[in-house]
């Protein structure tokens, strides 16, 4: 039976459940394909993918509890390999650019199954010799893992838990809270989900603005009073500097306003600025990280070669063996080296640069993949998979990409045949695809095993579950794409004549990629801006050195300022609030009744943070499904919005009273005695 006292670490040892059950893997893989399918929607609807871990968890327990003999490790592996498809949703962030240059007229079926299956495959790969060093040797927070485990652990089947019911009204509190505020918010649009003020500076313009996501509160909470005031500092780099120069010094375009071009100033400038300063940040990470991942590694080596007797008392400390990662690896970029010779074969290259394209480009991906592999996965741990900029490691990949790409293509004469520009273009996207493929699933693995160490799961089997998780998604992602391109199509790609561009789906960072790769190879990307970040990052790398070094609780993580740079603000002012919200709460309780206080408030403050995120990424999965189905069906992409235009205008003000009152409430379950 599972003991109340779980947590210690010996208790998770010795527990011996059913964890990959053939049940929990079908269930998984229904899970994974609702998931894969409204993240897909929503990532091109608004540029944002939700985490699917806490969802999954839920409604595995849920379905799973008909069966008298599941278990809470059980429900780990369902959540962990829903959670994983849904994350390599993501890679839509750069796949409809091959549709917005011109290259592709469809989503092809199989190239885009080989890159988003064999990219995740690798992402999962990368991340086993992490997991020592930043799950079981680090604190770093990981807000959804955490979560997710808060969630197993009072739904399970422990019969004092049940008899007691403690935790269960927290996250359910939680979950009934942010459901209906989500559901007025983003499906009956009675409630706006930000708060925008824009603050004219002369002849130039700033803005303040506030979102009112209750998860992202939530997850604010989770993560921490510094990540959470690097991340204000960023914005305020960004909004209270960049920005109001900009709009000062230069004068807008004919017939565009303050606000616009303030927008556009954004976009266009300020994000390849936070791209420049993420990308140092993610280099230092990488080389602070060095010295514990090269012991992760050594350790799985060493857990590798130990005894049959070991492994049984340490099965917490079990990775998959070197012989399935080696076995896994060949198979993966086997694939990848199919795929991408079938890519640019076609383009009448000859037997030889068709090779070279070839492997440069799959080694290339590789490559770098390694290396974000460990940047997402710290990024993850920082600020959680919902909040993680995986877009700004595809600028930077998109950068790499089109420079070693148009090395190649010059030095094969690419330029001079017909479409040889866009054949570049497409290619630089296509090994970034492969790229990206492989941060998302970093970026989420980390989050899973984390979970899956607090409830005592065995890692092996959690990787196993991962790697199915992403065999099953990448069948998912082409037919959703091509089903949404065909209902609404792409800024600059509309699959028929006559259709309104101005209902196509963004794809905000598909946009911006296809910008800056156009921009590479016609020699007119703003490098200037780029330039800017990286100088930036380094004066923020050496800021948080000298605060580490000079004090004892002062910190500025050098990848939580870049995102505040480069992430809209109406996404980071909740994730804001919530830290600074969660500092005061727990300085609260330690003064007004010690430690013992402190720790009953700081694990309801959590539990009710959990409910947060589960019942906001509950009613978006339920949201976006009802939005699929009705543009299947020749609805609108708002079916359930009843508010009238002359409501309109108190939509804001009637967010922010109902924002202000959910903080309150916070307040008050987190200090509320018993």
């Amino acid at each position: 039976m599972f003991k109340k006292n779980h947590e210690n670490e010996f208790m998770r040892h010795e527990l011996r459940l059913p964890e990959l059950t053939v049940r929990g893997m079908l269930l998984g893989a229904v899970l994974t394909v609702i998931f894969t399918a409204s993240n897909v929607y929503l990532g091109l609807k608004v540029g944002l993918t939700f985490s699917s871990a806490i969802p999954a968890a839920v409604i595995s327990m849920a379905i799973l509890k008909l069966a008298k003999d599941s278990n809470i490790l059980e429900n780990n592996m369902v959540q962990t390999q829903a959670s994983a498809a849904g994350t390599l949703s993501a890679i839509i962030f750069i796949i409809p650019a091959m549709l917005m240059i011109g290259y592709w007229q469809g989503f092809e079926f199989w190239q885009t199954l080989f890159v988003s299956m064999c990219g995740g495959c690798l992402g999962v790969l990368f991340t086993i010799p992490l997991r020592r060093a930043m799950v079981v040797h680090s604190d770093l927070v990981y807000p959804e893992g955490v979560a997710a485990a808060e969630v197993l652990k009072v739904g399970s089947s422990d019969e004092e838990t049940k008899k007691s019911g403690n935790g269960l009204r927290e996250i359910f509190a939680g979950g009934l809270v942010a459901g209906l505020i989500s559901l007025c918010t983003n499906g009956f649009q009675m409630l706006s989900s930000a708060l925008s003020l824009w603050i004219p500076l002369g002849r130039g313009i700033t803005q303040m603005p506030l979102g009112y996501s209750t998860a992202l509160v939530g997850a604010g909470y989770l993560v921490g009073i510094a990540a959470g005031l690097s991340m204000l500092v960023g914005i305020l780099i960004a909004w209270a500097g960049f920005v109001p120069y900009f709009t000062l010094t230069e004068v807008a375009p004919d017939g565009v306003t303050l606000e616009k071009f303030a927008g556009m100033v954004y976009q266009e400038r300020v994000r390849l600025i936070g791209a420049g300063a993420m990308g140092v940040a993610a280099i230092w990470t990488l080389l602070t990280l060095l010295r514990p991942v090269i012991d992760g590694v050594k350790e799985s080596i060493v857990s590798a070669r130990s005894s049959a007797g070991e492994d049984i008392r340490h099965r917490m400390d079990m990775d998959m063996s070197i012989t399935g990662i080696s076995a896994v690896f060949v198979a993966t970029v086997a694939g990848l080296i199919v795929i991408f010779h079938a890519f640019v074969s076609p383009e009448g290259l000859s037997s030889g640069d068709t090779l070279m394209f070839t492997f440069v480009g799959v080694g290339l991906a590789v490559l770098m993949g390694f290396f974000v592999a460990a940047a997402c996965a710290y990024m993850a741990g920082l600020v959680g998979t919902s909040s993680s900029p995986i877009s700004g490691i595809g600028i930077l990949a998109i950068i790499v990409s089109s420079l070693v790409m148009y090395a190649l293509c010059q030095s094969a004469g690419v330029f001079d045949l017909p479409g040889g520009e866009k054949f570049a273009t497409a290619t630089a996207i296509f090994t970034t695809s492969i790229i990206l493929a492989i941060a998302c699933i970093s970026n989420d693995n980390m989050q899973d095993l984390k979970t899956g160490y607090l409830v005592g799961a065995t890692p092996w089997r959690q990787q196993v579950a991962l790697l199915l998780g992403c065999v099953v998604g990448a069948f998912v992602i082409a037919p959703v794409l091509n089903l949404l391109y065909e209902a609404y199509g792409f800024p600059g790609a509309m699959p028929r004549p006559g259709m309104d561009e101005a209902q196509a789906l963004a794809a905000p960072q598909a946009m911006l990629m296809t910008t800056i790769a156009k921009g590479i190879f016609s020699s007119q990307l703003a490098w200037e801006y780029i330039y800017i970040g990286i100088g930036l990052g380094v004066v923020i790398v050496i800021v948080d050195i000298l605060l580490r070094k000079n004090t004892t609780r002062l910190s500025l993580p050098p990848l939580a300022v870049g995102m505040g740079i480069y992430l809209p603000p109406v996404i980071q002012t909740p994730l804001v609030v919530g830290a600074i919200l969660g500092y005061f709460l727990r300085r609260h309780m330690k003064k007004a009744g010690g430690e013992e206080y402190l720790k009953e408030g700081e694990r309801r403050g959590t539990l009710f943070a959990s409910g947060l995120i589960v019942g906001e990424s509950l009613v978006g999965v339920a949201l976006a499904g009802i939005i699929v189905a009705s543009v299947t069906n020749g609805g609108d992409d708002a079916p359930l919005a009843f508010i009238g235009k002359g409501l309109a205008p108190y939509a804001a003000p009637l967010g922010f009273i109902v924002f202000a009152l959910f903080l309150l409430y916070f307040v008050r379950m987190v200090l509320e005695r018993k």
